[in-house]
């Protein structure tokens, strides 16, 4: 029986209001520590960061780069038209010279050692990232000859959606967190 957080005890101030509820006894416990909860060591958690390596940015903005080349050249090829393989790919770099300068952004802050400053610099990097798209975008019709919006949209969707096909092919799981 969960209560709110105005009525909790000094000492549990701090924590995560769902994790503290009143036990029977009136005395307030960690509600992780009653269903047996128990943090991973330092080894342990060495373990399953080796067996689950991360997914580079640089990686799949490599991945975006490469397809967002191949939309331009089947768009060129499809319709024999250059304009149109240019929209194609100038759709495609505003996904990509905004993902890089945020990828460049992150990678530079790795060392944030306050949380709240890490967030801080990921949420203005990408708010960063959006803006310079939209200008990419407003800024087509006088940068691309010809521009074909229907092929700049398609480059532009393509070559998003190679975060999700990153996230699709990435190597499974290779053990569960019970198994160390």
């Amino acid at each position: 029986m969960a209560e709110t957080t105005a009525n909790y005890p000094e000492s549990l101030a701090h924590k995560n209001a769902a994790l503290a509820v009143r036990s029977d006894s009136d005395e307030w416990v960690d509600e992780a520590q009653d269903e047996g909860f128990k943090p991973l060591t330092r080894e342990e958690a060495k373990k399953v960061s080796a067996a689950n390596p991360p997914l580079s940015l640089w990686m799949v903005l490599a991945g975006q780069a490469g397809v967002g080349i191949l939309v331009a050249l089947l768009a060129w090829a499809l319709t024999g038209q250059a304009h149109i393989g240019g929209s194609a790919g100038y759709g495609a770099l505003a996904v990509v010279i905004p993902a890089a300068l945020f990828a460049r952004g992150l990678s530079r802050q790795k060392s944030a050692m306050h949380g709240n400053a890490a967030l801080i610099g990921f949420f203005i990097w990408e708010v960063v990232k959006i803006a310079l798209t939209v200008a990419m975008l407003f800024a087509a019709p006088r940068l691309v000859e010809g521009l074909n919006w229907l092929a700049l949209l398609a480059g532009f969707v393509v070559t998003m959606k190679v975060y999700w096909v990153a996230m699709w092919l990435r190597p499974a799981r290779k053990k569960s967190i019970n198994n160390f």
